[in-house]
């Protein structure tokens, strides 16, 4: 084999194994992006909740009166 036949499989091995790199390094960027926004709407149905008690907690003890 002659080296310029070389040289471009390298280059081509070499373009092959960048584009698999960007598609895990996209992957990966979703993946987190998917769980920081899960983790988001957790913690609003979480303040959600502790705020639905505190009101509850007001009206029971007459403390929500205007």
């Amino acid at each position: 084999m002659d080296s310029q036949k070389m040289s471009y499989q390298a280059g081509e091995a070499k373009g092959q194994a960048q584009e698999k790199t960007s598609n895990l390094m996209d992957m990966a960027s979703n993946a987190a992006q998917s769980a920081k926004e899960t983790v988001q709407e957790a913690g609003q149905q979480v303040m959600a909740s502790a705020q639905g008690a505190a009101d509850a907690v007001k009206n029971a003890t007459g403390m929500n009166k205007k």
